[in-house]
């Protein structure tokens, strides 16, 4: 068997192809988009029951572990949308990976000589492309949450500082570090979950190659365990750093 850590083509539109990560990435979008729609058109009860209590408690639950971050209920409702909107796509893309028949099911090729097999579906965290995608999002997200905040030199205070001000060079140096980290968060956020989704689609993939029954269930259920940390650690570092990204930087002094 052969574990292609590039995702693989299904087919073209034009000039555009798709692969098995992207088709399921879209999948995902559109499930998360209808869900989002029919509920916003639904009747919602006073006294939630079954499916509106589950979302409600949630829901609840991310906007409360939000504002103990950032220690402000405004601002974390601010950030909700974006946050909570990351948190449901990575964790049901991470969970489409574990379906059955994903990275298992698909068409034998003929590739240098030998045959592969191209999956229908691969988790689109699976594939480096869309983990960079994610993360440009989000570092995006982040800065133009600060300027909005702070203003275009309000937050560029924070990266650009005068050799000739106090801490004169070193305020420079530290600037300088803070702008290479900005760019370093997109490296961090893309690596982290596409290593974390892909190693463990690797693993599942060979334990039902060599144990097919049984065997690769413990491994199942530890795998859908961390498609919710993964989801819960991208959304915790989006947060802080868009907390980070709103506040003036004699207040990061401060602390």
């Amino acid at each position: 068997m052969e574990i292609s850590i590039i995702a693989e083509k299904l087919f073209s539109i034009g000039n555009f192809t798709v692969t098995n990560s992207l088709f399921v990435a879209v999948i995902v979008a559109v499930v998360l988009g209808i869900t989002a729609i029919l509920r916003s058109f639904g009747p919602l009860r006073e006294v939630p029951r079954g499916l509106q209590n589950l979302v409600e408690a949630v829901f609840e639950g991310l906007l409360d572990f939000m504002e103990g971050i950032t220690h402000d209920r405004a601002l974390a409702r601010r950030f909700f949308p974006l946050v909570a909107t990351i948190f449901l796509f990575v964790l049901f893309s991470n969970w489409s990976g574990l379906l059955p028949g994903a990275g298992t099911v698909g068409l034998n090729e003929e590739h240098a000589g030998h045959t592969i097999l191209v999956p229908f579906l691969r988790g689109p965290a699976a594939d480096l492309n869309m983990t960079v995608a994610l993360s440009l999002v989000s570092v995006l997200s982040v800065q133009m949450f600060g300027i909005l905040a702070l203003g275009i030199r309000g937050y560029g205070s924070k990266f650009i500082v005068a050799p000739w001000k106090k801490p004169y060079v070193i305020g420079t140096a530290v600037g300088l570090l803070e702008l290479v980290g900005e760019f370093a968060k997109i490296l961090s956020f893309s690596f982290r979950l596409f290593g974390n989704v892909f190693a463990g689609e690797v693993l599942l993939t060979v334990m039902l190659s060599l144990v097919p029954y049984l065997v690769p269930l413990p491994f199942l259920l530890l795998e859908t365990f961390v498609g919710v940390v993964q989801a819960a650690v991208f959304s915790l570092l989006t947060i802080v750093f868009l907390t980070m990204a709103v506040t003036p930087h004699h207040e990061e002094g401060a602390h």
